[in-house]
């Protein structure tokens, strides 16, 4: 039918509804819908508004219905009010959600929405919706149950005014809900206990409807200044938590569940206070949340003295070095990713001997000394990314990580672990001064290998302590479990083929396809280099970047990447072939001078645009001088090149220096993706990691994706980019060109 002339009727009653109290407004709005009803000459008028279960999940909520004489009900059931979006009407969720009108006749509709409304014996639908300040709240429908009517321009527009009054009425009766909670009845309660008490809105930024005056006390800013700032509270949360805060926000405000949360925030004056924050859901006569009514209490001092018996359970007080307990739960959980990617890890146990001379002779304040020493000289003596820690009076633990091996050949680990062991004997060589005197001193070394030693955290290190007793028993520099004393000749013959490698170039790189997950197309590559023995065989570079760089061959290694990958990118545009190259710079290849001059030569005298190369360092490589390595990165990135952090929640890293650093690229470390689609605990961190990469403005790149839940997982949570055997294993680059026309299998069903 037309739309009337006048629907002066409707629009008066909309008027009457915007004004009304709570005690009259159901009337009102059953005789609001009447008359729209009459008006369109529809067979049915209803309002339903959007909840959702503890699930997260969205409902639509039957909140009132008018029925022309003979119609029946949307619902059969008596008392039944609510239906699932999902499966049949997931696409409303789109349309209305994005301030669309839904309209038309029911048969030209998609067969799940078909099916459901002609059970309702409804010909003829147009649903228009309503919002709120804080967005989408639910629709105003009408149904026509004769024929399949096209609704005009003209009636859909009665529809929106009569939705904007419901939307006005809904926005009043909150407000009265909050007045009535923040009256001098409550005042004068919540201004004299010693917290903090706040009543917010339910939106992403927390909006403060009120909070009391203590807030002043415990963050320097005044209630007023509180108010009128919506983004101040997340501002000023501290960056390492503000991702944290941020989420259990939002859970707080989809599911209705309690907001529970110690974190810390900037006073006013820059100082940082801890504070618990607790916050309950207000839900009105209906049950539908309409605020959040919470209190915030300083606990810093609580904090202190948490921290400090924190770090004393997991560090030794004499040297600050992890303890044995820290030891063992990162050994498992290194042991655990170990069997995951078929890895090895080393369990290095050195203790000094004869140490109880200087404790009788020189006194025990000079014995911790000579300890305070040995500590410091282990760190130095480790790689980056090992970890050294006190395992109890004059004995110290190493833990290797990560060490790549083939099958059952741990040949390259055991390597690393001897030159590792060498390395402490090194430092340890040089004198010690204690109490004014100099002395030497010396140590047993014993190491262990998973799996070959044993395959959990135990039987690692009685290995571990068992060649070290070896060692000191028969002389020996230091002793690999079950293997008897050093089998030099092995890692001779092993250097001897890596020194012939380097001089005769015996490399390959291969690589990666790295593709842009919403549309599952190939962006980029990840260059990987391979070791091609002359009978063909492939040595892949966990087996030997460690010893180059050991031995001082990493940058001859590193120069012959830089100048193939040129070569293959200009080889690759010459077939219309465009990708993002990265490649991956070792840790000693990091710090040599003038990296950023040497790399841009090359990329700039082969023709390659600098923005389409990729440069990864690992996160611990960043962080093991933050000042030194920005200023290495600031220099690579002012010539073009593009930053990723690799391997990114594996280290130790601070997140305001990495916000700081000029990163483009944010690597989610397999270990995490790894089942995140099963695992809570790495869903949880996965989803915090995406979160902080899209606030720092960062692309975020989920590595070693192998199956489809966990495809589905990061592109549903929002990750941009992602790599893994579930599309490709690093191939040759020949294989590249035939991805690129035709695209990649997985890739093709994923999209």
């Amino acid at each position: 039918m037309d739309a009337p002339q006048s629907s002066s009727k409707a629009a008066d009653t909309a008027a009457d509804l915007s004004v009304s109290s709570d005690a009259t407004a159901s009337s009102l709005l059953s005789e609001s819908l009447a008359n729209v009803g009459r008006e369109l000459g529809a067979d049915r008028v209803y309002v339903f508004e959007n909840v959702r279960d503890p699930d997260g999940r969205l409902w639509m909520n039957l909140t009132s219905e008018w029925l022309r004489d003979g119609t029946r009900g949307l619902f059969d059931a008596p008392g039944t009010k609510l239906h699932p979006y999902s499966p049949d009407f997931t696409r409303w969720i789109e349309v209305l959600g994005d301030r669309q009108v839904l309209a038309g006749p029911v048969a030209q509709l998609p067969e799940s929405e078909r099916r459901v409304l002609a059970s309702e014996r409804t010909a003829s639908i147009v649903a228009v919706p309503i919002f709120l300040a804080d967005g989408w709240w639910g629709y105003l429908g009408a149904d026509d149950c004769g024929r399949g009517r096209v609704w005009s321009p003209g009636e859909i527009e009665l529809l929106r005014v009569m939705a904007g009054a419901i939307a006005d009425d809904v926005e009043r009766r909150r407000r009265i809900s909050a007045e009535e909670i923040i009256n001098d009845r409550y005042r004068s309660v919540v201004q004299h206990i010693p917290a903090v008490t706040y009543i917010d809105a339910l939106d992403d930024a927390a909006s403060t409807l009120f909070v009391s005056p203590q807030v002043e006390e415990l963050l320097g800013y005044t209630p007023l200044e509180w108010m009128a700032d919506s983004d101040l509270w997340l501002r000023i949360v501290h960056p390492d938590d503000r991702a944290r805060a941020a989420a259990e926000n939002q859970r707080h405000n989809e599911t209705g569940e309690t907001f529970s949360l110690d974190y810390r925030v900037y006073r006013k004056d820059g100082r940082i206070v801890w504070v618990h924050d607790e916050a309950r859901m207000f839900r009105d006569e209906r049950g539908v949340p309409t605020f959040s009514l919470g209190v915030m209490i300083d606990i810093t001092e609580i904090k202190r003295g948490d921290e400090k018996v924190a770090f004393l359970t997991y560090h030794d007080e004499l040297t600050g070095l992890p303890s044995r307990s820290m030891f063992e739960e990162l050994l498992e959980l290194s042991i655990t990713r170990a069997k995951h990617h078929e890895a090895s890890v080393a369990v290095i146990c050195v203790d000094i001997d004869d140490f109880r001379l200087v404790n009788d002779s020189l006194g025990r304040l000079a014995g911790d000394e000579v300890l305070n020493v040995v500590a410091r000289r282990l760190r130095e003596a480790a790689r980056e990314t090992d970890l050294v820690a006190r395992r109890s009076g004059d004995t110290f633990l190493l833990l290797l990580a990560d060490l790549e091996r083939e099958g059952d050949d741990v040949e390259a680990a055991v390597a690393r672990a001897e030159t590792a062991a060498q390395r402490i004997l090194d430092s340890l060589a040089v004198p010690f001064r204690a109490g004014g005197t100099e002395l030497y001193v010396s140590a047993s070394i014993g190491i262990s290998l998973f799996p070959q030693d044993g395959d959990e955290p135990g039987s690692l290190l009685r290995n571990a302590e068992a060649a070290m007793l070896e060692s000191k028993k028969g002389g020996h520099a230091y002793v690999v479990s079950n293997r008897g004393a050093l089998d030099s000749s092995a890692k001779l013959r092993f250097v001897t083929r890596l020194r012939k490698a380097v001089e005769s170039q015996r490399w390959a790189l291969h690589y990666q396809p790295i593709l842009e997950l919403a549309t599952g197309r190939m962006e980029g590559v990840e260059a990987l280099i391979r070791w091609m023995e002359p009978d063909g065989t492939m040595v892949p570079p966990g087996d030997f970047i460690p010893l180059a760089e050991e031995l001082g061959l990493i940058e001859a290694i590193g120069d012959w990447v830089v100048r193939e990958l040129v070569y293959q990118a200009q080889a690759w545009r010459e077939l219309d072939i465009d990708l993002d190259i990265s490649f991956n710079l070792s840790p000693r290849q990091f710090w040599q001078p003038d990296l950023a001059e040497g790399i841009l030569e090359r990329i700039r005298e082969g023709g390659v645009d600098p923005s389409r190369v990729v440069v990864e360092i690992t996160e611990s490589s960043a962080m093991n001088d933050p000042d030194k390595a920005q200023a290495i990165l600031e220099d690579l990135h002012a010539g073009g090149l593009r930053i990723a952090i690799d391997d990114f929640g594996t280290g130790y890293s601070s997140l305001a220096r990495i916000r700081d650093m000029p990163v483009d690229v944010l690597k989610i470390d397999r270990s995490f993706v790894s089942g995140v689609d099963v695992d809570p605990q790495n869903q949880s961190i996965v989803s915090a990691f995406i979160e902080l990469a899209r606030g720092l403005g960062m692309t975020t790149l989920a590595e070693g994706i192998e199956t489809e839940g966990e495809l589905a997982f990061v592109l549903e949570r929002g990750c941009v980019m992602g790599q893994g055997f579930y599309f490709s294993k690093p191939v040759p680059p020949e294989e590249i060109i035939a991805l690129a026309y035709g695209g990649l299998p997985a890739a093709r069903a994923a999209s």
